[in-house]
């Protein structure tokens, strides 16, 4: 099988598959001639061997819908794990040193595995999801007395889910999942009159 194709700034004069294993290229690229040829099963074999066996237990690739997280948060699972504290209640993240860095970690998530030895409250419990609809985790990371979300500092949950946290919150209260009190203000109309 004989191909003709443009590469780049080259022209790649034919291109063969001899049976099913090995591609055969000739490359004309100013003004000179290059001969390519590589094993295509090389690359099926290095392909298998990056597909290792994750553990089960760090692995966070499949999605827990909204209603499976509401549904645990209403559990006796939850309740024997958390209590009635928050979730990021008894969290303490290991740092080195004495004084804790003063942003959190960007994520504790990478290519669908937990990389990190201490991962954040959220990250950990893969039935927590941030979400609109999940208010009972939402009001967790609410201040009672303010009705401002609390600090990652003082919750310890990581950069990329707060910025989930306050996505899901601000839908929340736009839906009206989250009742919140808008501040009274009060004008002196006697300087608009005339």
């Amino acid at each position: 099988m004989f191909l003709s194709r443009v590469f780049n700034n080259g022209r790649i004069l034919n291109q063969s598959i001899f049976s099913d294993n090995i591609l055969s290229a000739k490359l004309v690229t100013h003004g000179r001639l290059f001969h390519l040829s590589c094993s295509l099963k090389e690359e099926a074999k290095e392909t298998d061997n990056s597909e290792t066996i994750r553990d089960p237990s760090k692995d966070r690739t499949k999605v827990i819908p909204v209603e499976t997280s509401i549904r645990y948060i209403q559990s006796k699972a939850y309740a024997e794990t958390y209590g009635g504290d928050p979730v990021w209640k008894l969290y303490r993240r290991n740092h080195k040193g004495s004084l804790a860095p003063r942003k959190t970690r960007k994520t504790c998530i990478r290519q669908g595995v937990i990389s990190t030895g201490n991962p954040c409250p959220i990250c950990r419990d893969e039935y927590l999801v941030l979400d609109a609809k999940n208010t009972k985790l939402l009001e967790q990371f609410i201040s009672p007395f303010t009705g401002e979300i609390l600090s990652y500092s003082q919750t310890g949950i990581c950069q990329k889910r707060y910025k989930e946290l306050l996505v899901a919150v601000e839908i929340a209260k736009d839906k009206g999942f989250i009742k919140f009190d808008i501040p009274f203000r009060k004008y002196d109309y006697s300087l608009y009159k005339n």
